[in-house]
């Protein structure tokens, strides 16, 4: 069956290792795929919990900075513009104001400010771009203070070839909540992704939110979780910085937001650009074919990793841009 083909232990684990291997026995309990189905009702909860977040705690938050919603005007109700809007273009051409104008019987001036104010409607205010900083700030935190004592206890406990180590029939272990918390955080910015704020990054943080998905799933049933949690803990380093910044933009404290702009890009450039390519890519990549020759699974998550890497080579270019403006003294 297809079920069986996907699962067959030659695609994810090594030689000599099979499922049966991995079985609970002698008191311990080992990590599995079915651990991870809450992870969706999870993130239905996290919609919630987000939803009550910014109303009750954000919003009152952005009041305190004297960050306002910013009013614009709306653009008249017009059905033949607001159908060429939605299904042809949000920026026409000139030739096409042209044309425009003579169907609603309008002056070329007035589709233009019509056209204006329309895209002005679907700008995310400054107070929702704070609302989402402010939650993405909160559980960052959280998530990488988290994050270090799931690696405290994993550091403290016996274990050889990485597996969920002092599980005990009990599902209540740092290594699983960090895991169930994280995941059900990312799936909720997926099923968030058409309401928040749209970047120019969007695509590349569909397929960065989709890889990080993939790459937990596998490291957690493959029990590889002390990779997992590193890389974790590697990313939510400098997220924490990131979103904090860009609730001292929003606030417009100048100072403070590029005081925490250069030290977010600093550890960015340490976590993602050193420790991650040269020493867990390198741990994945080296390591295992020293004691097992190479399999599916081995070059699956290696791949995977790679392609967070180049999406974070993507981001330092990125950061690198904002720098110059920032040292130039030409950021907007």
């Amino acid at each position: 069956t297809i079920h069986e083909w996907f699962w067959w232990h030659r695609i994810w684990l090594p030689v000599n290792l099979t499922w049966a291997d991995l079985e609970d026995k002698d008191g311990r309990v080992y990590a599995k795929p079915s651990h991870l189905y809450i992870t969706i009702l999870y993130a239905v909860v996290f919609l919630i919990v987000r939803h009550v977040f910014e109303r009750l705690i954000a919003t009152p938050v952005a009041k305190c900075f004297g960050i306002k919603d910013t009013v614009r005007l709306k653009a008249v109700q017009n059905p033949v513009l607001e159908k060429y809007f939605c299904s042809n273009s949000k920026n026409p051409t000139q030739s096409e104001i042209n044309g425009l104008s003579k169907k609603c019987n309008w002056s070329e001036r007035q589709v233009e400010r019509w056209f204006r104010r329309r895209r002005n409607q679907e700008r995310p205010g400054i107070l929702k771009k704070f609302r989402e900083a402010s939650w993405r700030f909160t559980f960052y935190l959280s998530a990488f203070i988290g994050g270090l004592v799931a690696l405290y206890d994993v550091s403290t406990a016996t274990n050889s070839i990485l597996l969920l180590s002092v599980f005990l029939q009990s599902l209540m272990e740092s290594q699983y909540w960090y895991y169930i918390i994280e995941m059900s955080f990312y799936w909720s910015l997926l099923f968030r992704v058409a309401f928040d704020v749209k970047r120019k990054d969007f695509r590349e943080q569909i397929v960065h939110h989709l890889a990080t998905l993939l790459l937990l799933g596998f490291s957690w049933f493959a029990n590889y979780i002390r990779i997992g949690t590193l890389v974790m803990v590697t990313h939510d380093a400098s997220d924490v910085l990131l979103e904090s910044a860009k609730m001292f933009n929003y606030a417009k404290w100048t100072t403070a937001c590029n005081l925490l702009f250069v030290l977010f890009a600093l550890v960015f450039f340490i976590t993602r650009l050193i420790i991650f390519p040269f020493w867990l890519i390198h741990c994945t990549w080296v390591y295992p074919v020293q004691r097992f020759p190479a399999f599916f699974g081995y070059y699956f998550f290696n791949v995977m990793l790679v392609v967070l890497q180049l999406l974070h080579i993507f981001w330092a270019y990125l950061i690198l841009c904002m720098l110059k403006k920032f040292l130039f003294g030409n950021v907007s």
